[in-house]
């Protein structure tokens, strides 16, 4: 008796397991997945630091000044949580649908929750990883600093501020096939870092192209990035620029969800 309850609570014995476990399950395959190939995963972790090493430690004005290096190090920050968004939704899922094994997922029962919960927490993770050189570059080569409580906040809100790039990603990759979607994320990728001062301070704009940046979700996050981890204040509208967009990529992605599901399941 007891060992049939022990069985039957275990969800071996006819009992269907939980959400979680299989979330937990994708999330496990996915991580393998990506790590196995590792050029994929370097990437995203040394585009952000050599643009570290090579363009702001040489500026001393820049390296010398705390805020101005904190400042940097969000910004290429924010850039590599974007491309590893991006790259990892809008290549990896359009990589993905082109596999035959796809369709027999997107068949089961348990439904898509817990494969997309799984990927964005895959991407999130890698997103994570990619800051680590970026942050070690900009501790031992730069008088950029932060205290516990801005640091804690500084990744509480990145990771609020990858939401809509993800749902960006995910809405492109199941909109276009794998050779398509690459081309697409990179022309997408550098205009929105370029235009939202991921580069280049906003400062320097001239007035028409800072209204214009401050209307992207790139400009919006770099200055509530900014501001968690200096101090210095984001424009009156960011919050409220990165939740428009992130309604839009919202209903995007699942209106290109669905569009690829009655394609592929008439």
């Amino acid at each position: 008796m007891s060992t049939h309850a022990a069985t039957t609570t275990s969800g071996v014995s006819g009992r269907p397991p939980s959400a979680a476990t299989l979330t937990w399950i994708h999330l496990k395959y996915q991580f393998l997945e990506t790590v196995r190939v590792p050029i994929a995963v370097l990437g995203n972790l040394l585009f952000p630091a050599l643009a570290m090493f090579f363009f702001v430690v040489p500026q001393k004005e820049v390296a010398g000044d705390p805020v101005a290096a904190t400042t940097a190090v969000a910004s290429l920050g924010l850039f590599a949580i974007c491309s590893a968004s991006l790259f990892t939704y809008g290549l990896g899922v359009a990589e993905d649908r082109a596999l035959p094994f796809d369709p027999f997922l997107r068949s089961l029962p348990a439904g898509p929750a817990p494969r997309m919960i799984a990927r964005i927490l895959n991407g999130g993770i890698f997103s994570l990883f990619g800051l680590v050189p970026l942050i070690l570059i900009g501790w031992l080569l730069t008088a950029a600093s932060v205290t516990w409580p801005q640091l804690l906040a500084g990744v509480g809100t990145v990771l609020l501020v990858s939401v809509p790039f993800v749902l960006l990603g995910i809405a492109i990759g199941y909109s276009l096939s794998a050779k398509a979607a690459l081309p697409v994320v990179q022309v997408i990728l550098f205009p929105l870092a370029f235009a939202g001062g991921l580069f280049l301070p906003p400062f320097l704009f001239p007035p028409w192209l800072d209204a214009i940046s401050m209307t992207t979700p790139t400009r919006a996050g770099r200055d509530l990035l900014v501001q968690a981890l200096t101090g210095e204040p984001a424009y009156a509208l960011a919050w409220v620029v990165l939740l428009g967009w992130t309604v839009v990529f919202a209903v995007l992605a699942v209106w290109a969800y669905r569009r690829d599901e009655g394609r592929r399941f008439r």
